[in-house]
């Protein structure tokens, strides 16, 4: 293993100093890679979550499994399922101190939709603005456009926003999106100074204690919380075994794994999540316009090879869109296997039919995240016995999200997770390969079938789950006959911790990144 560079080592170092001496308390140091705005309604993925549950609060939040009341008290809807009313608890405040009422919650999700960024991608296809209303201070309406049988697991995913505060700073019909970048306007369990953080690098989080779900009188909370980015993950191990971080980002790599468990100062969490790691291909570029070519990537991936023996069996094979553990998937479901003599057969084909597979094809790996790096490296390599110069593109996240917006900007073929954001096949196929959600990095490999497109959106606007089941089972058996993505693991979320953190509790949704109820043992 190469020894970690001393430049991040130092820089990190400089971050911590200073400010966690001021401290009474030491703070919990979160080593985890950054978003690249803390605008909770412009960005929708992982680090994202972090700042959605801990500055934030919405209606409903995902505790475990399980969805709870949150800001709401409680919620009705009509037996037709088109009007949604939420009772909002009572009391409840920002963290300027004003009081968080009815007409806030409308506001916010005005904005949302208005904005049309990532996390709106749930609600603008059957909400529109006007139906969001405040009949009373504490009564939120929602009146949609048509059935939406994921709205209320979607309701998390929008974090209700202070317009007291953003309304100042709005520029040119922009509802104050480029302040909200850098600053915040919650209600959640935790705040900041604006002047504390640094774009992509450094932010300091303080506990609010008026926070309106209180705080444990048995345990000290965590008062402070240094958020960091630190890139690399073998510096992100090193500074956690030394106890200069309290938590690593939760992608670690085997090899990471079994070092932490060697230390006596460190463990590795290890929770069943919903994340889906996969392979995309780009279907409106050539090759991957041609079914055959798509089937000789499939079959050329060694997915034991990897799960198995890379990361050494701490993951799920998956066959398809859905998550091992979630509803819809087909009872016969087959993965595509590995298999190089139905690859080269495939290629063969695909050559005849006249796909460029000739041509050097681009794969992103996520330069930050060694798994993807690992799992590119390796596909190189079989590829190339197939005759197809695969070049490796180091990338990140963010760069790969914005070029996903076209498909000429899009990759060939990128390597990436889907997380759980909220709890519903929605969530995975229904926003991956239903066409309208082209252009957004969920759908990236922008493929396209109208049966595919007429079963996402009967199940999406049906109320009866035994009927929507069948209808995700048809869409599935169809995408993975056309082989839009490869699809490799059902993972295990992987979160180095200091041993001094206590009460890490984890949720599918935000990955274990909620900070309400965790406490030092010393």
């Amino acid at each position: 293993m190469p020894r970690p560079r001393l430049a991040p080592m130092l820089a990190l170092l400089a971050l911590l100093a200073g400010p966690a001496a001021a401290q009474p308390q030491r703070p919990l140091v979160w080593g985890d890679t950054f978003t690249n705005s803390l605008d909770p309604h412009a960005i929708f993925d992982v680090p994202s979550q972090f700042v959605l549950l801990n500055l934030y609060d919405g209606l409903y939040r995902y505790q475990g499994n399980e969805l709870v009341p949150w800001l709401a008290e409680s919620h009705t809807v009509s037996p037709d399922g088109l009007t949604w009313e939420f009772r909002l608890r009572a009391g409840i405040r920002f963290h300027d101190g004003s009081p968080l009422t009815a007409e806030d919650v409308v506001w916010s999700f005005r904005r949302l939709l208005a904005m049309r960024m990532a996390p709106s991608a749930a609600f603008t296809p059957v909400l529109k603005a006007e139906n969001v209303t405040a009949p009373d201070a504490r009564t939120v309406r929602f009146v949609l456009d048509s059935v939406y049988a994921p709205f209320l697991a979607a309701i998390p995913v929008v974090a209700i926003v202070n317009p007291r505060v953003i309304q100042p700073h709005i520029k040119d019909n922009d509802w104050g999106a480029d302040w909200l970048a850098a600053n915040e306007a919650g209600s959640g369990a935790y705040r900041f100074e604006p002047s504390t953080y640094q774009p992509r690098t450094a932010l300091d989080m303080e506990r609010f204690p008026e926070h309106f779900m209180g705080w444990s009188t048995e345990r000290r909370p965590v008062d402070s919380v240094r958020w960091r980015n630190v890139m690399e993950t073998s510096t992100r191990v090193l500074a956690l075994l030394r106890g200069e971080i309290d938590a690593t980002d939760s992608y670690l790599p085997t090899d990471q794994v079994e070092r932490i468990e060697r230390s006596q100062t460190a463990r590795v969490a290890r929770d069943q999540s919903m994340r889906i790691f996969l392979i995309r291909m780009n279907n409106r570029k050539p090759p991957f316009d041609n079914l055959d070519a798509r089937l000789c990537f499939a079959h050329a991936f060694n997915y034991d090879g990897f799960n198995q023996i890379i990361l050494k069996g701490m993951v799920t094979r998956i066959g398809g869109p859905l998550p091992n553990n979630l509803w819809g998937n087909p009872p016969d479901l087959r993965p595509i296997p590995y298999d190089m003599a139905k690859a080269k057969a495939h290629c063969d084909k695909a050559r005849a039919a006249g796909a460029p597979l000739g041509r050097e094809i681009e794969l992103h790996s996520l330069a930050n995240l060694d798994q993807t790096v690992q799992a590119a490296q390796m596909f190189q390599a079989d590829l190339r016995r197939l005759g197809i110069n695969v070049r490796i593109v180091p990338d990140t996240m963010p760069n790969v999200v914005t070029s996903a917006t076209r498909p000429e900007t899009t990759p060939d073929m990128w390597i990436h997770w889907i997380s759980a954001y909220f709890i519903d096949p929605e969530n995975w196929i229904g926003q991956m390969y239903d066409s309208r959600f082209h252009g957004t990095w969920k759908a990236s490999a922008w493929y396209e079938n109208p049966r595919v497109n007429e079963l996402l959106t009967r199940a999406r606007t049906t109320l009866d789950q035994t009927q929507r089941e069948a209808m995700y089972q048809e869409a599935s058996r169809i995408v993975i006959a056309e082989s839009p993505d490869i699809w490799v693991y059902n993972t295990v979320n992987l979160r180095g911790l200091t041993r001094r953190v206590q009460g890490y509790s984890f949720s599918p949704v935000g990955s274990g990144g909620e900070l309400r109820r965790m406490w030092f043992s010393n």
